[in-house]
């Protein structure tokens, strides 16, 4: 490659490093290039009869991304490693990643860890790399770079097209015309592209993507949904897509490549030539260095001295470390060329290359085997020598070592089997020292195997004549007698340690038995003493009845509790006894307890004389909850009859306020009669408030003789008096109502029966929904902002409730401005006569004051003929009466 084509290459190159440093790939894009990238590799690998599924895994070997580049470079690369290893992957890779390399392209932020690990990102990276070197940066249009010049061809040969606009590698290609348009540039019989629609992207990249795969042999990189459905293509996967397009209807590149394979051939052929040559010379070295070495490997003669024998052992070390290694590479490498040669020879459909005689591969395996053969040989008998030499001195130092460790071991051992330490020893401390005497037993059992190894190991140096056999046989012996001594002295300090635990664990058993019972004996009575002079707190007859029952019964356990106490001190003085008779050295007091026997007959003392004091009180209380539930009882009785009375009446005066029959004045009779009867009831609550004292200073809580509590009443009560003092009041203002409205007993029936028609809810008020449901009913045709303005005038605290008072007051005016507007209008037609117009003046004199002040306050905003100030005419003074709904 020129310093042109370097040049050009960098400077296309330059702004894709970025798509290394960019770490956040959109899913779409990575979709697209994963799919673009695999088409790509696999349209090159398929030449030499492979392929890849998955683009992230398939090359973490390195074994056919060196494939993909011998393929699309034509030339051969390193020899691969075979091995699985991760070392072996890393090494295949880094081989390709030195061929881009050595390409002249520059790799940023690309390793080959990367790609092992299956790196998506750094593989789609790389191979986009790999894409930009070999397919389309050779690609130039009038000396442009490579993406311009491509981006230039495809402008020129879709020029001529209509809907076709290519502007860059991404979104002028979304409808796939473009596509279409580069196909029937150069076959047109292939695609019929006046059929094809700018709004059918999916047919026309379909079309497009079949064709070039059916009869251009370019497989398809890409789905056309994966396209249209991305708001951006992805720009590399795009620019892979064209440039196989490119090479497939390029003719001077093919021209080009055939022109500069028959130059790579001459090359090749004197690459072949020098590779028979240095076969030859490298076969020939190999050989007579195996030639010289397997005499030196055959001489078996055995030295006299260690000294000697280790030198031999050191020379041949220095044959496998420095000598032959370099031979190891020599041969790998003959191997290597040998094979590379052939392959060349194949590939240029040459003749495969014949070596001079005894200089095959062949050959040289066979020879290097015999030298291995003989190396093993060799390296197996040096060992034995050795070995052979060192065993006699091995054997008397491993003598020599046990025996002192042994000897070292019994050192002391016997004087500490003599000791009589345990007859002061407490049961713990006898325990323990049965424990170590076991585990001096178990250490005893495990010399066993080192004094028998000892004369084994003193017997075979008799046998093999070594020549200081006297003494080792002597202090062999002195070991042996030693050993059956100490046997011995073990077995009669473990009998004497077993007779005195078994005294021991006698009075321990007493020791534990009455621990076990003083503690829960003493555990009982200090919870009976704490039980007995407990402060009760009771509230009901059945409670204090609860705490007589259960004291009876813990007395009537008190004779088995003395029974217990006296079994827990014959305990104790059997302990005593044995002590006296055995003269056993105790060396403390009872180790399971601190309990004493004369804390027992203490606390025994002090139950007995709390008894009857827990007795009295225990009286005194069942006569004071007696009288706690006698006024339960009254309180309960009254509570009963008041409070149903209550809600009696509460439920009466609601169906009273509901259907109400006759005149008002006759309603406001009966609501005033049945007030007199509910107040009269007032001093059955007086006599229950006093009850309810009684019990509030008995410091009484609660009452299973009533579910009515003294504030249930009073509240009760409180809302009686105010229900039938609302319901008079309401029925009084509906007649000030009446008689300042002029409404007749009929209107006032008919109002009542709508409204309770539309108290659904039966609670004597209208909700919003309820009340425009009335007011349809009774024809208002109204709207929203009319609707509003009606709920200011019945619901003023915005409630959202009307009651009855305020559904009067509302249809009681909107009735009286109706007939006195009608009214109006008539004495209207009567005075304005021909003129169809009246003043203020004629409605003062002619009207009575009431209408006349009505009509003059509506017509107020309007205004009559300019002519005639302060009059009004026909239609404005409709207008000021009805509203412009009305006209």
């Amino acid at each position: 490659m020129d310093h042109y084509d370097s040049q050009q290459t960098n400077d296309y190159m330059q702004p894709e490093e970025d798509w290394d440093r960019d770490l956040l790939l959109d899913p779409a894009w990575e979709k697209q290039q994963r799919k673009t990238f695999t088409a790509w590799c696999n349209s090159h690998l398929r030449k030499a009869g492979t392929q890849i599924e998955n683009i992230e895994e398939d090359f973490r070997d390195g074994l056919k991304l060196m494939l993909l580049l011998e393929v699309i470079s034509g030339e051969r690369l390193a020899k691969p490693e075979r091995g699985k290893m991760r070392v072996h992957k890393i090494s295949n890779v880094n081989k390709a990643l030195d061929f881009i390399a050595s390409k002249g392209v520059k790799l940023v932020s690309i390793g080959a860890e990367e790609i092992v690990d299956g790196n998506v990102k750094m593989t789609l990276g790389m191979i986009w790399t790999i894409i930009l070197r070999f397919a389309i940066q050779d690609i130039s249009v009038e000396e442009t770079s490579a993406k311009e010049g491509l981006l230039l061809w495809c402008q020129r040969k879709t020029a001529p097209y209509k809907n076709v606009n290519i502007q860059n590698f991404h979104i002028s290609w979304k409808d796939g015309l473009g596509f279409c348009a580069l196909i029937h540039r150069h076959r047109p019989e292939l695609i019929d592209y006046g059929k094809l629609r700018k709004d059918d992207p999916l047919t026309n990249l379909n079309t497009a993507f079949d064709v070039a795969e059916k009869y251009l042999d370019i497989p398809k990189m890409l789905d056309a949904e994966d396209i249209v459905g991305t708001a951006r293509p992805d720009e590399k996967a795009i620019m892979t897509y064209v440039s196989s397009f490119y090479h497939a209807f390029s003719g001077a590149q093919k021209a080009e490549t055939a022109a500069n394979r028959i130059c790579k051939v001459l090359a090749v052929n004197q690459e072949n030539e020098q590779l028979m040559e240095d076969y030859e010379k490298l076969a020939s070295d190999l050989l007579e260095w195996i030639r010289r070495t397997i005499p030196w490997l055959e001489n078996r003669v055995p030295e006299n001295t260690m000294h000697a024998m280790q030198q031999k052992l050191e020379d041949f070390r220095d044959y496998r470390r420095l000598h032959k290694p370099p031979k190891v590479q020599e041969k790998c490498q003959l191997e290597i060329n040998f094979n590379t040669l052939q392959t060349k020879l194949r590939l240029s459909n040459r003749p495969a290359f014949m070596p001079s005689e005894g200089r095959m591969v062949s050959d040289i395996n066979n020879a290097w085997g015999c030298l291995e053969q003989v190396e093993k040989g060799y390296e197996e008998w040096l060992l034995n020598e050795i070995r052979r030499l060192e065993r006699l001195d091995h054997l008397a130092e491993k003598f020599r070592q046990k025996a002192s460790i042994h000897e070292a071991w019994t050192d002391g051992k016997e004087a500490m089997l003599r000791q009589k330490d345990y007859e002061t020893a407490t049961l713990s401390e006898i325990k323990a020292l049965l424990k170590k005497h076991e585990a001096f037993e178990s250490d005893l059992a495990a010399h066993q195997d080192r004094v028998e190894q000892i004369a084994a190991i003193a017997q075979e140096l008799n046998e093999l004549d070594y020549y200081d056999s006297p003494s080792v046989n002597a202090r062999c012996q002195k070991i042996c007698d030693q050993w059956d001594n100490l046997g011995a002295l073990t077995q009669k300090r473990r009998e004497a340690l077993e007779r005195t635990e078994k005294l021991l664990e006698t009075i321990d058993q007493l020791y534990l038995e009455y621990a076990k019972r003083a503690a829960p004996f003493n555990n009982w009575m200090e919870g009976a003493m704490e039980d007995l002079q407990d402060t009760f707190i009771v509230h009901t007859i059945e409670e204090i009845q609860g705490l007589t029952t259960a004291h009876e019964q813990f007395k009537a356990t008190l004779p088995d509790a003395d029974k217990e106490r006296l079994a827990i001190l014959g305990i104790h003085n059997e302990v005593s006894k044995i002590v006296q008779t055995y003269h056993v050295n105790m060396a403390g007091t009872n180790p399971y307890t601190t309990i004493t026997p004369q804390e027992i007959n203490g606390k025994w003392d002090h139950v007995r004389q709390l008894v009857p004091r827990r007795d009295q009180a225990l009286t005194e209380e069942h006569a004071r909850q007696q009288h706690n539930e006698r006024l339960r009882k009254q309180f309960g009785a009254q509570a009963n009859v008041i409070g149903p009375w209550i809600q009696t009446k509460m439920e009466e005066i609601g169906r009273i306020s509901i259907e109400m029959h006759g005149t008002l004045e006759d309603q406001l009779s009966h609501l005033r009669q049945y007030e007199k009867s509910i107040v009269n009831y007032k001093p059955k609550i007086d006599q229950l408030e006093g009850d309810h004292q009684l019990i509030q200073e008995a410091l009484i809580f609660d009452n299973k003789h009533t579910n009515y509590t003294m504030e249930h009443i009073r509240v009760g009560w409180e809302q009686l008096l105010t229900t039938i003092a609302r319901t008079i009041n309401e029925v009084e203002n509906q007649i000030l109502t009446r008689d300042a409205k002029g409404i007749s007993q009929e209107q006032m029936n008919e109002f009542r029966a709508s409204f309770n028609h539309f108290d659904r809810k039966k609670t004597g008020m209208m909700d919003t929904d309820d009340f425009r449901a009335c007011l349809i009913s009774m024809g208002y045709n109204m709207g929203e902002a009319e609707f509003a303005r009606i709920m200011s005038i019945v619901d003023p605290n915005r409630l959202g409730v009307v009651t009855f008072q305020a559904f009067i007051d509302f249809m009681s005016r909107e009735t009286a401005d109706t007939d006195t507007a009608d009214q109006v209008m008539a004495s209207f037609k009567i005075l304005a006569g021909d003129k169809n117009y009246i003043t203020v003046d004629e409605l003062r004199r002619e009207l009575p004051p009431d209408q006349a002040e009505y009509c003059i306050a509506r017509m107020a905003p309007y205004t009559g003929p300019d002519s005639v100030p302060g009059a009004l005419d026909y239609m404005s003074f409709s207008t000021a009466l009805y509203g412009e709904s009305d006209l």
